[in-house]
Formats: C-alpha cells, structure tokens, sequence
C-alpha cells in the first residue's frame, strides 16, 4: 500500500459514514483524525503514567536505570499521584458545571435571574423529601431556598460533615463502607483542595493511601454531577421520552444552522427558546427558518428535554463545520477543540464562546450571564443569522445519513413505564426480569470518544454483543452520542440486534404504555449527558434495595468504550467506590506501576466491590462484562437460596 493510501485508511477511524464522506473530500484544514495521526509515537512514559510533571526538577521518567524521581518517589508514588490529579480534573469540571446551575436558582430567588423559572416543582419537592425538608403548607420558593442552602452547604462545609447528596442516595452499605474506609467527603471544594496539597512534591508518598484519597476526590464528582442533574431538572424539567433524528443529515442548507455545543444547558435552553421566537427573523434574512443541533453534552441536555437532534458527538465536532452550511457554533464549557476555530474560518462558520474559562482566540464572545440570558441567546441567534446572509450562494455538501432516536429516560421516565406493569413497586418490574433470567443484567454505557481505537466502534460492537445477550442497555454523554448517530436509539434496532428476552421485555413495555407514548421504544436508553450518570446510578441502588442487598451484589456494570477525559477517569472511579465492575476499552495511564494497576484491577473488588476491566478488544470487553453479570446473579441466587434454607438474611459479602 503506498504512503498516501495508508495514511488517509489510517485518518479514517471512524465507522461513522457521515463522518467517513466528509473525510474523504479535500479538507482545506487539519481535523483531530490528522493530528492524532501527526501525534505518533505518542510518549510512552506519559501513556503508562510514569512521568512526573508535578515540581520544576522534572519532568521526571521511571526507567529500570532511573527506578525513582530526582526526590525519590517511585514508580507506584508517582502514578498515584497522578491518578488522583486525573480525577480531581473531571471533579473540577463536573463540578464547575453544576455550581452555575446551583448558582442560577439561587440568583431565580433573589430575583437576579428573570429568564428562568422553576419548570419541575414535583422534581424540587422529591429533592426536599429526600433531604427531610418540610413541604407541606410551603410555596416552591420557600423549599427551593433550602435545597439550595443544602446544595452550596455540600460544596463549601470545611469540617464536621459529610456531603448529603452521597449519604442521601447510595445504599446503607455503601455509606457504612465509605465512612470505614475514611472517604466520604465533607464537601466537593474541601475535598478537592485537599486532595490537590495531598499530590504537591514532598506529600504524600503512599500509594495505597493516595488512591483511597482518589475515591473519596471520585465521590466529590459524584456529588457535583448529582446535584447539577437534580437541579437542572428543576430548572428545566424532568426528561421524558422525546423522538427526533440524529446525525449530520439533520443539517438544512437552506434554514440557518446553529449548532449548540459543550455541557452546560444554561444558555442551551435560552438559545432553543429564542430561536422559536426569532423563527421571522430568519425567514426575513432569506432562510426558510432556524435549525438547531447538538454537540456533545450540552446536545444531550437540549435533546432530552428539547428534541434538539444530536448532529455529532465529541471527536469529529469541527466535521459539520466542513460541511459548508454550519453559520455558527455556540459553545459553552468542557470538550470543546481549539481546532475549531481554524476549521471555521475555511468554512465561513462563526465560532461564540460564552464563557470567562473557555475562550478560543478569534471566536465571537458573548459574556454569558442568567441576568440577560434571554437577550444573549437573541444576540446569538443575530450572529447566526448574518452568518448565514453571507453564505447564501455557497454550496454544501451535506452528508444524507441520519437514523431516528428516541431519548429522553430520565430515572422518573423509566419509573412511570415500568409503572404501567407494576404501579406499586415500578422497580420490581426490573428485578423481577432480572431474577428470572429475562434479563441477563443491565449495563450503562458512558464517556467520550479517543482515537486510540476506532471512532464509535467499540460503544456500538459492545452494545450489539450485549443486547443479543439479553443485557438491558443505558447510555449517557457521547456513548448515547455514538448510539444516536448510528441508530440504536431507535425502535428498529430491537429488532436487529436484541436477544428474544429482551426484545420480550421491551415490548411488554411498549404494550402496557401504548397511548402515552410518541412510538415505540428503543434498544438503548438514552438517559442524558455526562453530568446525569448519577441517574444510572441511582438506579442501581433502587435495584440493590429491592433485592435487600449492595450494590456490589447486582447484575450491574459500567462501560466507557472509549474513555478519553479526566471526567471519564473520575465518573469510572465513583462507580468502582460504589461496586460495580467497570470495563474501560482505552487504558488509563496506571500500567507503568504493578501495584496501583492492581488495585484498580483486583484489590479494589476486595474492600469495595466494583472494579476496573481493561480491554481495547470489543468483543472480548462484551464477554467480560458478561462474565461479571453472571457471577454476581449466579452468587446473588445462591446466597438467596442458602438464606431461605437457613432462614436467615442473605450474606453481605460479595
């Protein structure tokens, strides 16, 4: 094969072929799909997390005749520390995240923020329950105040406490194994400042101790990401199910394109209500009206509750640029390429940052603020707007490939269907599939996308192997990204590639909600954005409470197929802390030390219950997390059986 062969085969990992058309063309500019490739070899001491960056004597690289840093720490000390860095990056940014929600209702009420309203006073009220907040004889803004209070307490109490939003939704004996092991938070930013000093040159040294302080830094995330999910439900409204269509043949040359993209819903949200209400502005210009899309996360938030449809997800976001008929991206925080910019300049597309930490030289800026939220997205949408005067003329070469999706399963959805088999226990509807075999397990699938493996392969040959198997399927943030895209959001692929339990078990549902649904349902369910895994998690817990067991004792596991982030390296860790087994398909830098890649493979399992599974291989990823389902349903029906003989409760080991 010549040299320009290989190099555009190798440029080409993807399976998505809307993406694979626009690769194929002369691009005027490089996209992530080259640059990776200008990348190679990539570090090796970086890939196994040996390199020590943290003081100015370094950087600092394990080698068997450099066996320790300049200050002695060793292979094990320095990946430790590292590791606890990772997750303090994604607790940092998830964090971040739900702050400016928390923020934004707090600004709703001291009237500084008239734009937003509270869109789920039932969501408000369960969130007060939980927390035994009265509600009764109460207006929503009286308890709002208090979860509010309750939320900024779990963020910025410095001693004496424990943060509520993880005591208040994990199991008793997730709580009791959290406070043995001394790593329940007292509050994310507490956590997090500590955590960081714990890592600073002539810290910590202690590997074992270095990494139970990255779980507890992994439950700070948890805690952010829960907060921000149950908030913004409140300010924006519970998901329920929503059908629309997904990838690049959503875009219409002939509206004005805007595509939305990043994590945060706050402006997201303004921008779909303006544009319903600037629809004239746009027919004035020229343009048969406005098309919105989603990118990334902030396309999940707008597609569950908006039916926003996803025109991509995280790795290929500069291609629809390419296409010509992009007149502007709206981008908020986290996941978002630099290359953008350059790529938009070829392609006459506007680039709006709206926020004071994720600026990109030469974009537009909006200085996004809730007190004008309205009026910026108005601002927004104007921008678009003459962008699009300017390409009137211009062709576009628009891939025709789009696949229908369903979304939109927040834990209340999945409730109320479930609830139409069994309103008085919805739950059980679920456990029961899951004692009888119906259901072989259930499965989340999350994280991002990484050109270390091929692009939305691995999220969609996982899936596929899993569903044949009888393995209900979640997914959130660009693993839902990748089954929008590709169509297993769809009705039609239960009939592709569900296993005959399944397929039963999804009809069964279809049948007892028809009439309160659009059509029918899926083959993976769609529950949100990054920030919303905790929704899968609190799911889990429903599970292992009904079944009178911890979580670790379940049929439950975690995917990220394609983890690139330190949101994925943290999200993987809290899962891990809270026992299920968590299969990762690229490797976290941890190799470089035997000991701490134990821990995460092995001991971990000992005093937690969860673990991690590397494997890059899809298929041999499917049979391992199907080998961990059926050791924990196999041993969760013997100890069941050996209770009942015995007339005790069952073993809490696992």
């Amino acid at each position: 094969m010549s040299e320009a062969k290989k190099k555009a085969v190798d440029r080409n990992r993807t399976i998505d072929p809307a993406v694979l058309e626009v690769l194929s063309g002369q691009l005027p500019v490089d996209t992530a799909y080259d640059r990776y490739l200008a990348q190679q070899p990539q570090c090796k001491f970086g890939d196994t997390g040996i390199c020590c960056r943290i003081c100015i004597q370094g950087p600092c690289r394990i080698t068997a005749k450099a066996p320790k840093g300049v200050c002695g720490a060793t292979a094990y000390t320095i990946v430790a520390r590292n590791l606890i860095r990772s997750v303090l990056g994604g607790a940092s940014a998830h964090s971040d995240h739900s702050k400016h929600i928390l923020l934004t209702l707090k600004a709703l009420l001291e009237g500084h923020a008239p734009d937003y309203s509270i869109k789920s006073p039932e969501k408000l009220r369960a969130i007060a329950t939980r927390f035994e907040i009265p509600v009764e004889g109460r207006t929503d803004l009286e308890i709002l105040a208090d979860v509010v209070k309750l939320g900024l307490e779990d963020y910025t109490r410095m001693t004496g406490g424990k943060v509520r939003w993880v005591e208040k939704t994990v199991t008793p004996g997730r709580v009791k194994k959290f406070t043995e092991c001394n790593i329940m938070p007292t509050s994310v930013f507490q956590t997090i400042a500590s955590a960081m000093s714990q890592t600073h040159m002539g810290m910590d040294a202690d590997p074992v101790n270095l990494i139970f302080k990255a779980l507890e830094a992994s439950l700070a995330d948890y805690t952010g990401m829960h907060i921000g999910t149950d908030l913004s439900d409140v300010l924006f409204g519970i998901p329920t199910p929503i059908y629309t269509e997904a990838n690049f043949g959503v875009i219409d040359p002939a509206k004005v394109n805007i595509a939305v993209h990043g994590h945060n819903p706050l402006l997201s949200e303004m921008i779909v209500q303006a544009a319903r209400e600037m629809d004239s502005e746009a027919k004035a210009a020229g343009a048969t009206g406005i098309q919105l899309m989603g990118i990334c996360c902030t396309g999940n938030e707008v597609l569950m509750r908006q039916g926003v449809p996803p025109v991509t997800n995280f790795l290929s976001q500069e291609l629809p640029i390419m296409t010509g008929a992009i007149d502007a991206m709206v981008v908020d925080v986290q996941c978002i390429m630099p290359g953008i910019q350059a790529v938009s300049e070829c392609f006459n597309t506007r680039i709006i940052t709206t926020a004071q930490n994720a600026k990109i030289p030469g974009s537009y800026y909006v200085d996004y603020s809730e007190e004008r939220a309205l009026d910026q997205a108005k601002e927004v949408i104007r921008i678009a707007i003459d962008g699009y005067k300017e390409r009137a003329g211009v062709e576009c070469v628009i891939p025709s490939v789009k696949n229908k999706v369903v979304a939109g399963f927040s834990l209340e959805a999945l409730y109320d269907l479930f609830g139409a088999l069994n309103p008085d226990a919805p739950i059980k509807v679920v456990t029961d599939a899951l004692k009888s075999g119906e259901l072989r397990g259930v499965v989340l699938f999350a994280g991002c996308n990484n050109l270390k493996v091929t692009h939305d392969e691995n999220h969609t040959v996982i899936a596929k192997e899993l569903a044949k198997n009888n393995v209900l399927l979640l997914s959130t943030g660009c693993a839902a990204g990748s089954y929008a895209k590709l169509g297993l959001l769809s009705p039609e692929a239960v009939d592709q590639y569900a296993g005959d339990s399944l397929k039963a078990f999804i009809r069964k549902l279809e049948e007892a909600n028809a009439g309160k649904l659009e059509g029918k349902l899926p083959l993976v369910f769609h529950m949100g954005s990054c920030v919303d895994n905790t929704r899968a998690t609190n799911f889990a817990t429903a599970i292992a409470n009904d079944l009178g067991v911890d979580v670790p004792k379940i049929p439950f596991a975690a995917s990220a197929p394609e983890a690139m982030s330190e949101k994925a390296i943290a999200i993987g860790s809290w899962n891990v802390a809270m026992g299920l087994p968590v299969h990762v398909g690229v490797v976290p830098p941890v190799t470089g030390s035997e000991l701490v890649n134990g821990i995460a493979l092995q001991i971990a399992h000992d005093v937690y219950g969860g673990f991690f599974i590397w494997e890059t291989d899809p298929y041999k990823a499917a049979e391992k997390i199907l080998e961990a389902l059926d050791y924990r349903s196999w041993k969760l029906k013997i100890h069941a059986q050996t209770a009942e003989k015995f007339e005790t409760k069952a073993s809490a080991a696992w």
